[in-house]
């Protein structure tokens, strides 16, 4: 039963709510310590008219013997359709679910090949790649996020806890390492709220990169801390472009970034860490079977990886790597996992295809949208972990 509880989720994926409204987010936890669907009240702060959202959300059992407690998480906010959030902003991610907190913002360029763009501005594709479309990049805003930790176990839409993976030193025996707990989400995925706690999200950094300042808004203001973390991890933490594309009402969006170079056996190793969601826009249960991945060097080879499901990484530590056939559909409309790739050149593309499969047996192939692998030009030393 509590697998069952888990599958259904603990963080069910929040759905969009009334805009109009402040609403108050109420979350429930049962003394058995597993979770069961619960459709939370919300109520207008403003009218005091239940709100119209259908909202799923809940929270560690705190194991009491009475049973089922409520407990209030905090006050949503209205959403913003202009301009971006501020350091310090508390969300919750409207597709996995988890409660977080906006460290800094991104500039990406977002090629979403749904859109024909005009010919100028465009992106062309890498030699081989599928079709001939050339996509136009559009500004769009990211921002580098904590998780919080309580909420990790329960996202079960992913492969792994989301973490940024950097190179290890050169005297460190690890190829990689990581930090959990960070995450990059879309403008769009924010539900921003507010909470009267002081230190409203569980993880190691929280306290390290935000202070509590009553009379800012929000009220969690960068340390020098984060500051510093920033400036000196920049090149292994930059998103700057952003691919995405739609086959049969399943979108694949891809987020490439470099993570730098290596020495091996008298030759340059570049590293690129990439992140892939899979949504489904439909109402057709799905379910991932196979992928396929050309990978282009500029030394002029060509690399082909077929494969049954997908393959990432799990965090804290780094364990092996785990394959999975995510199932797609209306309750759980969405998958993320990152993995990574190496090339021997400074540049290259990938580009490929999942082979989906519908409840009755007969497949399809999502096209994997193409993107470059690019190195950053300032080829400095990968950074050396928690040291601030």
């Amino acid at each position: 039963m509590a697998a069952c509880a888990l599958r259904r989720g603990l963080l069910s994926s929040v759905s969009k709510y009334n805009k109009k409204h402040t609403h108050r987010i109420l979350s429930v936890a049962d003394s058995t310590g597993c979770f069961e669907a619960f459709r939370p009240r919300f109520q207008c702060r403003t009218c005091g008219l239940p709100g119209a959202v259908q909202t799923r959300r809940f929270m560690s059992s705190r194991n009491r013997p009475e049973g089922k407690i409520l407990e209030t998480v905090g006050v949503f906010e209205a959403v913003k359709q202009h301009g971006k959030y501020e350091t310090g902003q508390l969300f919750l991610h409207s597709v996995f679910g988890y409660r977080g907190i906006v460290l800094f913002p991104w500039h990406a360029r977002l090629y979403d090949r749904d859109i024909t763009p005009p010919m100028s501005d465009s992106k062309p594709e890498p030699p081989g790649a599928h079709g001939s479309k050339e996509v136009k990049g559009k500004t769009h805003t990211y921002y580098q996020v904590l998780i919080d930790t309580r909420d990790c176990p329960h996202i079960s839409q992913r492969s792994q806890t989301e973490a940024v993976t950097f190179l290890a030193n050169h005297d460190d025996s690890r190829a990689l390492y990581a930090i959990p707990g960070l995450d990059y989400v879309s403008h769009e995925d924010i539900l921003p709220y507010n909470s009267a706690e002081q230190v409203p999200i569980q993880h190691e950094l929280f306290e390290r990169f935000l202070m509590y300042n009553p009379a800012k808004s929000p009220p969690f203001t960068a340390r020098d801390t984060l500051k510093a973390w920033q400036e000196k991890n920049h090149p292994w933490l930059e998103l700057s472009d952003v691919h995405r594309e739609t086959t049969e009402n399943i979108r694949v969006t891809v987020i490439p970034f470099y993570m730098g170079m290596r020495e091996a056996q008298n030759s340059h190793v570049y590293w690129w860490r990439y992140c892939i969601r899979l949504e489904n826009m439909g109402n057709e249960v799905v379910q991932l079977r196979e992928r396929h991945w050309r990978i282009f060097s500029l030394s002029g080879t060509l690399e082909t990886v077929r494969g049954r499901g997908v393959v990432g990484r799990r965090s804290r530590p780094l364990l092996p790597i785990v394959k999975n056939e995510p199932v797609l559909s209306k309750e759980q409309p969405a998958f993320q996992y990152s993995s990574h790739v190496s090339l021997q050149a400074p540049s290259g593309h990938m580009w490929g295809t999942f082979r989906i499969e519908r409840t009755d047996g007969s497949h399809f192939d999502v096209r994997i949208p193409p993107f470059s692998l690019e190195s950053n030009k300032d080829d400095k030393a990968p950074p050396a972990g928690y040291t601030f």
